[in-house]
This record gives C-alpha cells, sequence and structure tokens, in this order.
C-alpha cells in the first residue's frame, strides 16, 4: 500500500464473546485501539483473526465490521482466498474487494500444496489475476498450513502486473528481504511489510514500508513509536531499548497467542474475554504470571518512552 512514511499494519485479533460468538462491541473497541495508537492501515480477517475457525459469512462481517468503525481513517485489507478451485478463491476475493477493502490478500499457501512446484504456484496466481480483473491484491506468507514464502524473482514478476500491492513477509531472513525491497522499491504503490521483530529496525532501514506483527496486538503504540523513531539519530539508544525488549519477550508473546494476546489487552483495561475458536494450548499459571511480568515491564518501557495511551 501507498504510504509517504513508515507504517504499521495490525494482524487484528477477533474478540469472541465466551460463548464462543463474535463480540462485535469488543471489535469495536479494539480496533479503536489501533486507531489510537497511530496504525496506518488494518490486516482484518487474519491469522490473528483466527480466520480458519470464521464462516464465509463471519469472515464478510468481521471485515465489513472493521472498515465500518474504521469511517475511511485508514485502508484495511483482508484474506480472502481460503483454498479450492481458483475460480472459487476468486468468486471470494470479489466479495472481499466489494467490501471496499484496499487490498484483498491471497494466502500463499493455499493457492499450491506444499510438494508443488514455484511454477505450479505463478500459475495459480495469474489464473487468480484473470479471474478478479481490476481487485487490488497482496500476499500473505501465513505459515498455516505450511509456509511457502515467495522469492524476490517471484514477487517482482507479481508486483509488476500493477495488481499486487501489498506483502506480508515471514521469511525471518533480512537478506531475502532486502532481495526483494530491491527489485520492487520502483513501484509506489507496493509496500512491504516485515512481520519478524528480531531485525525490525534493520528492516526498516532496509526500505520495508513497515511493520505487521503480533507484538502489535500487546502494544500497537510501541511498534508505531519504532515505526516513527527507528532512523532517528537522537533516539538511537531508545530504539535499540525497544528493539532488545522486543527480541527479549519473543517466546512468551507467542506462546498459546492469540489467548496471551487478549489477556494482556485485558490488563490494559480492554473489555475483551481470552476465548479462542482455535486450539492453541493451555493458559498456564506459569504464561499468566510471565504474561504479568511483561506487562509491568512494558509500562516501565512505556514510562521510559514517554508513549502515552489515548
Amino acid at each position: 500500500m501507498e504510504n509517504s512514511q513508515k507504517g504499521f499494519i495490525p494482524v487484528m485479533l477477533t474478540p469472541f464473546s465466551a460463548n464462543g460468538e463474535i463480540d462485535y462491541k469488543a471489535l469495536t473497541e479494539l480496533t479503536e485501539v489501533y486507531l489510537n495508537a497511530g496504525a496506518s492501515g488494518l490486516f482484518a480477517n487474519c491469522l490473528s483473526s483466527e480466520m480458519f475457525e470464521l464462516s464465509d459469512d463471519e469472515r464478510l462481517k468481521v471485515i465489513s465490521h472493521v472498515i465500518s468503525v474504521t469511517k475511511g481513517a485508514v485502508p484495511v485489507v483482508a484474506t480472502g482466498t481460503f483454498g479450492g478451485a481458483i475460480q472459487k478463491q476468486a468468486e471470494f476475493v470479489k466479495r472481499v474487494n466489494d467490501l471496499g477493502t484496499e487490498a484483498v490478500i491471497m494466502i500463499a499457501s493455499l493457492l499450491a500444496k506444499e510438494q508443488e512446484t514455484d511454477e505450479v504456484f505463478n500459475q495459480r496466481v495469474f489464473e487468480l489475476f484473470d479471474h478478479t480483473a481490476g481487485v487490488p491484491l497482496g500476499f500473505y506468507e501465513c505459515p498455516v498450513p505450511y509456509k511457502r514464502t515467495l522469492d524476490a524473482g517471484q514477487l517482482q514478476q507479481f508486483v509488476e502486473t500493477g495488481r499486487v500491492i501489498y506483502h506480508k513477509d515471514t521469511c525471518l531472513d533480512l537478506g531475502k528481504i532486502k532481495e526483494k525491497l530491491a527489485v520492487t522499491d520502483k513501484f509506489e504503490r507496493f509496500g512491504l511489510y516485515d512481520a519478524y521483530m528480531a531485525h525490525a529496525v534493520d528492516s526498516l532501514k532496509a526500505g520495508s514500508a513497515g511493520l505487521s506483527c503480533i507484538q502489535g496486538n500487546y502494544f500497537p503504540e510501541l511498534i508505531v513509536w519504532l515505526c516513527n523513531n527507528y532512523n532517528n539519530d537522537q533516539m538511537e539508544q531508545e530504539v535499540r531499548k525497544v528493539q532488545q525488549f522486543l527480541v527479549d519477550n519473543m517466546d512468551v508473546m507467542h506462546n498459546v497467542y492469540p489467548i496471551v494476546s487478549k489477556y494482556f489487552l485485558q490488563k490494559r483495561g480492554l473489555n475483551i474475554s481470552t476465548f479462542t475458536r482455535r486450539d492453541v494450548g493451555i493458559f498456564t499459571n506459569t504464561i499468566v504470571k510471565e504474561i504479568e511480568s511483561l506487562y509491568k515491564n512494558y509500562e516501565v518501557l512505556r514510562s521510559d518512552l514517554s508513549i502515552q495511551l489515548l
């Protein structure tokens, strides 16, 4: 997505009530948390949203609700491919596009099976292009059902068509990200957003359009702060401190996610249940204590950086 400065694109959670129904009131409040934090866009209906546990109708309702809450303040991207014949996937892509999304996201691992070649994958992508004329698209290297990443050459040929404007990268390899950026940097409308926070600062300095990471479901304002200050010489020490904080807490934020992030948001005052439809493991007392420690440590860091919560 076209953006004049680095931006944070949250991978949105889906709040549920205790009986497992989508909690749209909490979804409104959560969307406002992202917006108040300074997010430059939103990624609705993604893995963090438990998209595979939602029905097609629920996916569309969630996306529509998020777009309604934003009132055009920021662009919204959302997943539109969920396997099956390309023509079937294309039909859902068009339904998502009709809601008013900035781009409809293709799940790389649902366009070709793990054992199928890149040539097969490329053919399916172009077939999807043919069935969705005029729809802006993006890629998500989603780790479920398996992780299929794109190399620089693949991404270049797709972006050159003018159809692909967004890429959420999960390759975890800064060298490969630099290769992708080198062949796509001339396309002003296209943006590569990195998911891996262990090299967040280096990725931003290399030319990534921004960050799209689960850490934003704990402290979105911190990720926005990093996007705004990563190259500020006067804040170099603070930037290093934030980068190290994210590295040091990587494991605890991934453990039984997204239960842990919903609990963290509760600590922040959001009226959100920890209910998840996806089986991610048991939220043990040990994990609870780790998240409470993370919350305390973040409050200290936030105070040190003078970050205000709205």
